[in-house]
């Protein structure tokens, strides 16, 4: 018996795909941290392991790690479960993410996918046996230190306001130079013309529109938002004076932006700075106003319960821009959510999909658990949802985010039977009519 021993053929090993994460917290951390700076050194630390191959290079700028709302942390995200992905290297934990919860249920998702994290600073790779319990460990450090760098920003404003000064002059018709709000004359002619095209009769939309026409674009923008119209409309530091603290944020993790109705101390500063806008000018807007919201309420209380329990949630995945609740046309009106900014201005502006209500519904139900949906209840659990290509993110209050996929029912399956009825009767109708014509030109 001869026996002869057959060498192991040698398989080619496969490139491993990485991914390189950098977060930027701030404006000041963005001018030496810049994303050409970024793209550099990782290409070339990349470019040090043979058997890595560089996917692409993901980078937030002056977003905080508490918050899984990244634009470009989603979309590495989304590239992972599309299986582009192997590996994912990053400076630090807290460049990854400062918020514990966040974390931890990230590195478990990346995990399932067999996706190892690699933290340069810790030199801690996220799959290996003490991987979780470390990083559980720091990202509840650089969590609390989060919490402090939040507490001292609240207050350094806090005090701003006790001054009289705000906190921020980002807005049409004035900047913000040396604590002062400075009027910018050409700016300042825009303001004007809204607030006297308004008084003459026209809408948000119509007033959006007329600017267009004119060549008149907002700043950094290539079109005017209903929101924007609305917001000048009823900004008070166009008459000279500041209401402060009109917002804040409830938790340093969510960052969620909450009208202040009583629940924080405002300040009301008189004649702060020059005026753009005359005081009875601003009181006949805010009587306009308000005499146009008790029209449209009026023929519009139907009793639908649902009308208000996604308003101002849900935001558009492509340009940013708030949902609107909308009634299609056709024979049977069907309820949808779509951008905003598409609403307004069409495909050309954003190329968003209409999302059915029935199906925002259902998808929020299964993701809150219940069969009954309430403002309160929503208000509760969910910060935002961002739609995008037929997918839903739910932002949760704890700093999670839960993302489902959605599709167009079929209309055999969506319509009733009184839809299914209407349906048959104008096809004998049509039948009746087609039969008759029909011996009408034998006769003839």
């Amino acid at each position: 018996m001869k026996i002869t021993k057959i060498p192991v053929k040698k398989k080619e090993r496969e490139k491993i795909r990485v991914a390189a994460y950098a977060r930027v917290s701030a404006d000041k951390d963005a001018a030496f941290h810049s994303l050409e700076a970024q793209t550099e050194y990782y290409e070339q630390y990349v470019k040090k392991q043979p058997t890595w191959e560089l996917v692409d290079i993901y980078s937030d700028n002056g977003i905080s790690g508490t918050t899984i709302n990244r634009p470009e942390f989603q979309r590495m995200l989304k590239d992972c479960r599309s299986g582009r992905v192997d590996m994912i290297v990053t400076k630090s934990i807290a460049r990854f993410a400062r918020n514990t919860v966040t974390l931890l249920e990230t590195i478990r998702e990346l995990k399932a996918l067999n996706i190892d994290v690699y933290f340069e600073k810790e030199d801690m790779h996220s799959v290996s046996p003490d991987g979780e319990l470390l990083i559980t460990l720091l990202a509840m450090y650089a969590e609390e230190e989060a919490r402090s760098v939040s507490e001292n920003q609240r207050w350094r404003i806090k005090k701003m306001f006790e001054a009289g000064r705000p906190s921020t002059g980002k807005m049409l018709g004035y900047r913000l130079i040396d604590g002062q709000l400075r009027v910018v004359p050409d700016e300042a002619a825009i303001v004007r013309r809204i607030y006297e095209l308004y008084l003459s009769g026209m809408g948000h939309t119509a007033i959006a529109e007329a600017l267009l026409r004119d060549g008149v674009l907002p700043p950094k923008a290539a079109f005017w938002p209903r929101d924007t119209i609305h917001t000048i409309l009823t900004n008070e530091k166009y008459t000279g004076d500041l209401l402060l603290q009109k917002f804040y944020h409830d938790d340093f993790r969510t960052k969620r932006k909450i009208r202040n109705r009583g629940e924080r101390r405002m300040y009301y500063v008189e004649d702060s700075h020059e005026a753009i806008i005359d005081r009875e000018t601003f009181n006949a807007v805010q009587r306009e106003i308000k005499s146009r919201q008790r029209r449209f309420t009026t023929a519009n209380n139907d009793g639908d319960d649902t009308k208000n329990l996604f308003n101002g949630l849900i935001h558009c995945g492509r340009c940013g821009y708030r949902y609107v609740r909308k009634n299609t046309n056709g024979k049977y009106n069907k309820t949808v959510w779509m951008c905003g900014l598409y609403f307004q201005y069409g495909t050309f502006a954003c190329k968003s999909h209409k999302l059915p209500e029935s199906i925002l519904l259902e998808k929020t139900k299964a993701i809150l658990q219940t069969e009954q949906l309430t403002k309160e209840l929503i208000a509760e659990k969910i910060v935002g949802i961002t739609a995008e290509d037929k997918t839903l993110c739910f932002h949760l209050n704890d700093g999670s985010s839960v993302t489902v996929q959605w599709d167009y029912i079929s209309r055999k399956y969506s319509w009733t039977p009184e839809m299914r009825e209407a349906a048959r009767q104008r096809t004998l109708e049509k039948n009746r009519k087609e039969r008759e014509k029909n011996a009408e030109s034998d006769n003839n």
